[in-house]
């Protein structure tokens, strides 16, 4: 008797799945019309005001692209910044050491000003600048903080774009530091789309 190969078995196993799952979803009678839902529809006989609200966590403003973007922070690796946006934001931004050990391959960069024109930015200069928003290339939430100082205070200026940000270190108008923090940054809005 001949026994069938690793990944024969698995092959004929997952097809089996398969088409068990399509079978069990297969409808077997067309269902009969319900009326639609009213403005003052109940849930279990309690009205939809009546639940409760639900958490909301703060967007913070940044720019991708040229264009104002809102994002949330979720998790950070490092306790100290943690409790930097914690306290800016008026939430709980947890701590996850593992993030940092997260390959980079996974990660994007955030562009954080150390000094420049004041702002809305976690330290209170110019908002953070991300490139790769959602549906470019090298998207994630993942992202690697970058430190931005600018050289001379003086002729700092607001950037919008990382490509600006990148520019302007090749002119050695600014450097770029890496502190190997990483924070989950979704996006709430981006230009050309929102959740």
């Amino acid at each position: 008797m001949r026994l069938m190969s690793q990944p024969a078995l698995k092959l004929i196993t997952g097809l089996a799945l398969v088409a068990g799952l399509a079978a069990a979803c297969a409808p077997t009678a067309t269902p009969a019309p319900t009326a639609a839902p009213t403005a003052a529809a109940e849930m279990d006989g309690m009205e939809i005001s009546a639940m409760g609200e639900a958490p909301m966590v703060p967007a913070g403003l940044a720019y991708a692209e040229g264009q104002e973007i809102r994002f949330i922070h979720t998790e950070v690796s490092d306790a100290d910044i943690a409790q930097l946006l914690s306290d800016m934001m008026g939430s709980p931004v947890l701590v996850v050491p593992a993030l940092a050990e997260v390959p980079e391959v996974a990660t994007a960069p955030v562009y954080v000003f150390t000094n420049g024109p004041e702002g809305m930015g976690p330290l209170g200069f110019q908002p953070d600048v991300f490139p790769s928003p959602p549906g470019a290339e090298g998207y994630t939430p993942l992202r690697a903080i970058h430190l931005v100082t600018w050289a001379d205070e003086s002729q700092a200026r607001e950037l919008k774009a990382a490509a600006e940000v990148l520019e302007a270190e090749q002119k050695g108008e600014l450097k770029i530091e890496r502190p190997g923090v990483v924070v989950n940054m979704p996006f709430i809005t981006w230009p050309g789309g929102e959740r």
